[in-house]
Order: structure tokens, then C-alpha cells, then sequence
């Protein structure tokens, strides 16, 4: 394994990414490309890939919020087919904004002895933030990809990217 180094792909599921989703983000699918680079160019490096998964129960609390979505054991829970994990790569399932907590994100990266992190996957403003913002706290090295994250609005994405790089001097590239 490639030392110190893995790349998150964040909630790349089918029901943000595809259309008519319950929460589509419809410049997710602007990114898909670009998302499908960086898990092969991760994966040539022998870089670990790990997938974060929104995972919900059928009476979550964020649907008083959210329309439904990511309801565990569902298709639209799944990641889209085009950049489907493989053998080797890992699965990390959450249930709230950020890949921390409440997940055993924090153990495996610390088993693969990751200091660097990249990530990709959506919503910019939200999960990828979250995610970012707590992985920079935790002192890993935090890169995001500004061409494979995606959020529902350019004035979103455009603001977490900023949010990220400014506030918490996370890379963004």
C-alpha cells in the first residue's frame, strides 16, 4: 500500500447522482469522469480507496430535514455502477453529515496509517465539508479535488470550496 495516503469518495450513491434521485445533485453527474480518474489513478498508486456511504434507517431523524434517502439495504443506497467498489477497496457507511462520526472511519485510517487524505463526492457543502473540515482538526493533511466534488448549486460548492481553503487552510485543488 501506497504509504500514508488514501482517497475518500463521498456519497457518490445513486440516489444524489442519479436523475429524479430523492436528492439528486445533477452536477454530480458533471463529476463522474473526473471522480473515475482519481479512483484509477488512486488504485495504480496502490492508494486505498474508501467509499463513505450514507446509510439510513427508515425513521432517521434527518428526514425531518431531508426528503428520504440512502435507506439501508436499498438500490438507491448503492454507489453509482460507473465507479462501483472493487476487491480491495474499503466501505465506510454513515449516518450523519460527517465520515467521523459515529463510523469506524477514524480506526481504519489509522490501521492504514494515513496522513494524507484526498477526497472527492458530494455535496461540497456538506458532507465533503464536514468531512474535511474534521479530518484537518484530527491533523491529517485534508486535499480536495474542486473538479470531482459537486454540490445542487455553483454558489454552494464555490462557497465550501473557499469555506475549506481560507478558514481551515485545507488544500483545494
Amino acid at each position: 500500500m501506497s504509504e500514508n495516503k488514501a482517497l475518500l469518495v463521498i456519497d457518490m450513491l445513486k440516489d444524489f447522482v442519479e436523475e429524479k434521485s430523492p436528492l439528486e445533485v445533477p452536477f454530480a453527474r458533471e463529476i463522474i469522469p473526473n471522480v473515475k480518474d482519481k479512483i484509477s489513478l488512486a488504485r495504480a498508486k496502490d492508494i486505498p480507496v474508501i467509499y463513505v456511504c450514507d446509510s439510513h434507517r427508515k425513521d432517521d431523524r434527518e428526514f425531518v430535514d431531508w426528503p428520504p434517502h440512502a435507506l439501508e439495504g436499498t438500490p438507491g443506497a448503492k454507489v453509482i455502477d460507473e465507479i462501483a467498489p472493487q476487491e480491495g477497496d474499503f466501505i465506510v457507511r454513515k449516518r450523519r453529515y460527517s465520515a467521523f462520526f459515529g463510523t469506524d472511519l477514524e480506526i481504519l485510517l489509522e490501521e492504514l496509517k494515513v496522513k494524507t487524505i484526498f477526497i472527492t463526492g458530494v455535496f461540497t457543502n456538506i458532507c465533503v465539508f464536514f468531512t474535511a473540515v474534521e479530518a484537518a482538526v484530527r491533523e491529517y493533511e485534508v486535499i480536495v479535488y474542486s473538479d470531482s466534488v459537486a454540490s445542487i448549486s455553483k454558489e454552494d460548492h464555490h462557497f465550501a470550496l473557499d469555506q475549506m481553503e481560507r478558514i481551515f487552510k485545507i488544500k483545494v485543488i
